[in-house]
């Protein structure tokens, strides 16, 4: 079974956030929800207050396949000012393991250089920030070991993106039937 680490850092956006963890739980991939600011319960930019699975602190990187950051404009800054998730995403970037980002927040792989030559997805208002990518209108892309999402209104095609690259085509679309998602 896959493993992912879902990211939240106070003002995240919450669909974006919590598509990925309901249609990745579906799929059966175990999901972990990890507070990069060391707290059990983070507000989003809505006023949503979801419980954590876990602190960045006591995360084992190595038991994950996926690394995934949602959007929203303060929770994109709030992870990315997190140096230790940096640093991991880093790592899991250079050894060609996946990282998936919606929104806002493809802008740090922009910021990190991994989007130069691929194809690549964000809010509007962040596409200047996706350095060296081929920017698309796209719902979701995925070029490689990089999956983005362009906003809220595509959190599902994002999170199909994400069960695609873990589970196959097939398993993407059983979901996406279940949850009548005919996109």
């Amino acid at each position: 079974m896959s493993r992912i680490g879902v990211f939240f850092a106070e003002g995240y956006e919450e669909i974006e956030a919590l598509t990925v963890v309901d249609l990745a739980r579906r799929a059966g991939i175990e999901v972990c929800m990890i507070s990069v600011e060391e707290k059990e319960e983070v507000k989003g930019s809505h006023g949503i207050t979801v419980r954590m699975d876990g602190k960045l602190s006591e995360t084992d990187f190595s038991g994950l396949d996926m690394l995934v950051l949602p959007g929203g404009k303060k929770g994109t800054e709030g992870l990315e000012s997190c140096g230790a998730l940096m640093e991991q995403l880093d790592r899991f970037y250079e050894a060609g393991k996946p990282v998936a980002a919606i929104c806002a927040a493809p802008s740090i792989f922009g910021h990190r250089g991994y989007l130069k030559g691929k194809r690549a997805t964000s809010y509007p208002s962040f596409e200047e920030h996706l350095e060296g990518a081929q920017v698309t209108h796209a719902p979701a892309e995925t070029d490689a070991n990089v999956i983005t999402g362009r906003g809220m209104g595509c959190s599902i095609p994002f999170a199909l993106a994400v069960v695609e690259y873990l589970c196959g085509k097939e398993e993407a679309d059983r979901i996406a039937e279940s949850v009548v998602y005919t996109g």
